[in-house]
């Protein structure tokens, strides 16, 4: 039930991205590559579940969902470029710049993330407070509270000496942040109610730490052909990780832990959230 469900979403998204009105240029070929190079769209699938969770319809908001992905892709496209990670791999074929050139993937990233709010900001049929709320929140979680502020955080940081407490800062605001905003688009649009936004909330918190929990463990032992990108980044960029502080173990325990709660807070929603429960394991147990 889980996986007919997440491909219902998946599908959704898909084609709404797939219909873009990208014109053929140089840049939109540059969006286009990104865009739709693949992935398992974590956040719009949250988003839309989130919506069908409080009682709204998911098809009534797949552009509001489809425009974290956007988002999403610009972080990635930033994050690959040789003054960030400098990779030159991702979702298995070569990273944005190094197809498109540094300039145009800087670009790129720069028009996905406008484009994005272009599509948050469009007429929809819910009280206006509701959308601006969702705006400026989705805006928080990607600028300098949120992802960018993370970011700054964790490529200013390497080489230096970090705690379990300051990774968990970075992740909180590099990672947690838009799956945390994801989730809350879902809730506010679908009309739910605060104590429901909350518990949501609360929720996706732990979702992403668990996400980058896994981000760390697959980068020691996963597998490249699987993952789309090479091993052992983080580790030649001298960056603290949950592995390098707690051990491979360690980490798995933490993850193991971090699941837990996550779906003991979700419960709260009874067996209407079978999904969102399903979604945190399958975090847990992806191989990419």
């Amino acid at each position: 039930m889980f996986k007919q469900q997440y491909e219902e979403y998946l599908r959704l998204v898909e084609q709404y991205l797939d219909d873009l009105p990208f014109e053929k240029n140089l840049i939109c070929q540059s969006m286009n590559y990104s865009l739709l190079g693949g992935g398992k769209r974590v956040r719009p699938v949250l988003a839309l579940a989130c919506v069908e969770l409080v009682g709204g319809r998911p098809e009534d908001f797949v552009r509001e969902a489809a425009a974290l992905e956007l988002l999403h892709t610009y972080s990635l496209i930033h994050d690959d470029l040789p003054s960030m990670d400098n990779d030159d791999f991702r979702r298995g074929k070569l990273a944005n710049h190094k197809v498109f050139g540094e300039a145009a993937a800087i670009l790129t990233g720069d028009a996905l993330l406008t484009y994005s709010f272009e599509l948050l900001a469009q007429s929809l049929a819910i009280p206006s407070d509701r959308q601006l709320r969702v705006i400026r929140e989705t805006a928080q979680a990607a600028g300098w509270q949120g992802m960018i502020g993370g970011q700054i955080l964790d490529t200013l940081g390497n080489g230096q000496e970090n705690t379990l407490s300051s990774i968990k800062l970075i992740h909180e605001k590099k990672t947690g942040a838009l799956l945390i905003a994801s989730a809350r688009l879902g809730a506010i649009l679908g009309g739910g109610t605060e104590i429901e936004i909350v518990k949501i909330s609360e929720y996706a918190s732990f979702l992403g730490l668990a996400f980058q929990i896994k981000d760390d463990i697959l980068d020691i032992s996963g597998e490249s052909e699987v993952l789309g990108k090479s091993l052992g980044s983080d580790e030649k960029l001298a960056k603290a990780t949950y592995t390098s502080i707690l051990g491979i173990e360690g980490a798995k325990d933490h993850l193991y832990k971090t699941i837990t709660s996550a779906k003991e807070i979700i419960g709260y929603f009874g067996t209407s959230a079978e999904f969102l429960s399903s979604l945190a394991d399958y975090i847990a147990e992806r191989n990419s």
